[in-house]
């Protein structure tokens, strides 16, 4: 598992672009998930995305495996995809990779999460917020535990960190040392010091939070009234989270 020496939590931003990866690098970062597609909740980034990210960057880059949008039930093909993707990811040099395999029912796919993990290594593996889907939270930690992933994303099982407050610090003090629980959902400059505080969160992770407006260099604007501009990570609201984290004592 990733360790983190510092006595405040540890500070991932999640990143769907490379330019936002970058940019939270020069925010001052501990580590950046890489995704595309965030208004579907994320989906795996290209190769060239990844390729330079891992290049540019001096953190580790977490790499989001997870084909489609929808609910995280693969089929034979899509679970193929994954692992060529998994592969991709260890290749170009990701620290780690993100992913989540539930069946029908939603439990943990124990055997499809288990032959993804043994592909990953040595990378880092996180099961990201599938995780918060499964019928029992307490059972499903336990069986992350078994399967050797190093760290779960979660908000408790509720829409937001705030709101799963109180499972979130049962998990965490669950987990002790056995993995890293990595809290996550609508965390906010006014909210995150206390919800670190009510969980005893020693990973957080953090995305609207971080994003800002950027303007487009381009200066012609197209006729056909396309929008240049975008949203992304800011180094500016990376280092003001960083700021935020930076009198947190870890738990």
């Amino acid at each position: 598992m990733e360790q983190h020496p510092s006595p405040r939590p540890l500070v991932e931003i999640c990143c769907g672009d490379l330019r936002s990866a970058l940019e939270a690098g020069k925010g001052g970062a501990d580590r950046v998930e890489l995704c595309d597609r965030l208004e579907v909740g994320g989906t795996t980034p290209g190769a060239g995305t990844i390729a330079e990210a891992c290049r540019s960057l001096a953190i580790p880059v977490h790499v989001l495996v997870r084909v489609r949008a929808g609910d995280f039930v693969p089929d034979r093909a899509e679970l193929a995809a994954m692992r060529d993707d998994v592969d991709v990811a260890r290749r170009l040099g990701a620290s780690g990779v993100v992913l989540g395999i539930l069946r029908r029912d939603g439990t943990i796919d124990r055997d499809a999460t288990a032959s993804l993990v043994d592909l990953a290594r040595p990378m880092s593996v996180t099961f990201h917020k599938a995780f918060d889907q499964t019928p029992d939270l307490d059972e499903a930690l336990e069986t992350l535990i078994d399967l050797g992933v190093d760290r779960v994303l979660t908000s408790g099982g509720r829409a937001s960190a705030e709101e799963g407050a109180e499972a979130l610090a049962r998990l965490v003090a669950r987990a002790g040392d056995r993995i890293g629980v990595l809290v996550a959902g609508r965390l906010t400059l006014a909210n995150l010091a206390a919800v670190v505080r009510r969980t005893g969160a020693r990973e957080v992770h953090l995305g609207s939070a971080a994003v800002g407006p950027v303007a487009s260099p381009c200066t012609f604007r197209p006729g056909d009234g396309s929008t240049l501009d975008w949203s992304g990570v800011r180094a500016e609201k990376v280092r003001a989270v960083m700021e935020a984290v930076s009198g947190l004592a870890r738990s």
